[in-house]
């Protein structure tokens, strides 16, 4: 058995949980992992990434279920995962992208009650298979450092309809 350390898990281990929905969370001003905040939607870095750059679209609005959304809400959520993506484009350089959602905790969904679409930049040879076989995710930036460098980024979306 390989063994890999990874102390900086300890803090999540250890640390307080976190109350209440994430999302709605991250709309507070002290959320530091906080992309995009729009009067629909918003932009997060998600804590615990299957690569560096994966972000979490949803809308503003605690809602579980696209049927949920009014249509200009779904627009603009649809609109929002575009413009992550180009802003993923443009600063990290990807080959290409897992986007997708999990509806209801059977369907894997961490926070079942407040949809939220994932976007995943991929490049040719990452090494994210590894999840699949050993159960281990190679991630070689610092969230904090990722989210910095795509934060300046999201000023400039164009959420135009």
């Amino acid at each position: 058995m390989k063994t890999m350390w990874a102390p900086w898990r300890i803090e999540y281990i250890l640390g307080e949980k976190e109350e209440g929905c994430v999302f709605c969370n991250a709309m507070g001003p002290d959320d530091a992992l906080t992309l995009f905040k729009g009067p629909q939607t918003m932009v997060v870095m998600n804590k615990f990434p299957y690569i560096n750059g994966h972000l979490l679209v949803a809308p503003t609005r605690h809602v579980a279920a696209l049927d949920q959304l009014c249509g200009s809400e779904m627009a603009v959520l649809l609109k929002t995962v575009e413009q992550a993506i180009a802003v993923l484009k443009r600063a990290m350089h990807p080959d290409g992208f897992n986007v997708g959602l999990n509806l209801g905790k059977v369907a894997g969904a961490g926070v079942a009650a407040h949809l939220h679409f994932h976007v995943v930049p991929r490049w040719h040879g990452d090494v994210n298979a590894l999840a699949v076989f050993a159960d281990v995710r190679v991630i070689p930036e610092h969230l904090q450092a990722t989210c910095e460098n795509l934060k300046p980024h999201f000023v400039d979306i164009d959420l135009t309809i």
